[in-house]
């Protein structure tokens, strides 16, 4: 039973295209229920990030069929070019896994965020007990494999996360940030290591917004911040140098008809936008 891989990532498919395949965390248990009942697949784990969506998957079946059918799965009723999509089958797709989960294959070479992604989604499949013995096998390896290449090599030096190469930009336009204040939009992983990353870095404050006010309660807490309401963030523009945004909505959070007149709040100072949602904020 070989295992293949239908994916599209930061390489073969721009950021217009990839936000067209993103999928909510809430939504893949039942994404997954239906993969396997719309195609052959017995087996199968649904990897969706920023930069990349990826079907691990494995049949009794041709490869062939098993990557026409996921193919089919994933379009819907989605109109891009199909030349966006890798197929890999075989010991190709297990290689793949395993540089994706060591961050080889990522846009910031040696990230460390996409292994913690990768857990995620082969834990939920295997809470839906969508998986077996070939993906458990070959997922188990591909993270035993990715700890020992960050703890034999040096492919952690240097800027390996969203994280720190934002904060590397914020020093570019600021010269220093220990008065700039930053808000978080969304409080997901990503934009919380973000916001912890720019604080230790001398940042002087943090401004939480979420749609859940539990949510952005306990990470502001836990940031040393103070919450504000999703729907009322604007009344802190003047005061805010930095925004991480990271909300799910499916439109823009932040556009030029919204920016414009609070940026004259802020008398045109600079402000640093980090945008790392898909679909785009």
């Amino acid at each position: 039973m070989p295992i293949v891989c239908l994916g599209l990532n930061h390489r073969t498919a721009p950021v217009n295209v990839r936000e067209q395949f993103a999928l909510a965390e809430g939504k893949l248990p039942e994404l997954l229920a239906a993969l396997r009942a719309e195609t052959s697949a017995e087996e199968a784990v649904i990897l969706s990030t920023c930069n990349r969506v990826e079907i691990y998957a494995a049949s009794e079946g041709a490869p062939r069929q098993l990557l026409n059918e996921l193919r089919a799965f994933l379009l819907s009723d989605r109109e891009v070019d199909d030349e966006v999509f890798y197929e890999l089958n075989g010991a190709e797709a297990v290689e793949h896994l395993f540089k994706v989960a060591s961050g080889l294959d990522s846009m910031v070479l040696g990230e460390t965020e996409i292994l913690g992604q990768l857990k995620v989604a082969y834990q939920l499949a295997l809470e839906q007990k969508a998986t077996g013995g070939r993906l458990n096998k070959s997922f188990q390896k591909a993270f035993n494999a990715a700890k020992q290449i960050r703890t034999e090599t040096n492919i952690q030096r240097g800027s390996v996360s969203v994280a720190n190469v934002a904060v590397e930009l914020a020093g570019k336009i600021f010269d220093r940030l220990d008065d700039r204040t930053v808000m978080v939009i969304g409080a997901g992983d990503t934009s919380e290591k973000t916001a912890r990353a720019l604080l230790s870095r001398g940042a002087q404050s943090v401004i939480v917004s979420n749609r859940s006010p539990e949510r952005a309660e306990a990470l502001a807490a836990e940031l040393g911040g103070k919450a504000v309401s999703f729907d009322n963030w604007e009344s802190e523009f003047a005061a805010i140098d930095i925004i991480i945004s990271s909300t799910s909505a499916p439109h823009y959070v932040l556009d030029r008809k919204k920016l414009e007149p609070l940026q004259k709040l802020r008398q045109h100072r600079p402000l640093l936008l980090v945008d790392i949602a898909v679909p785009r904020d």
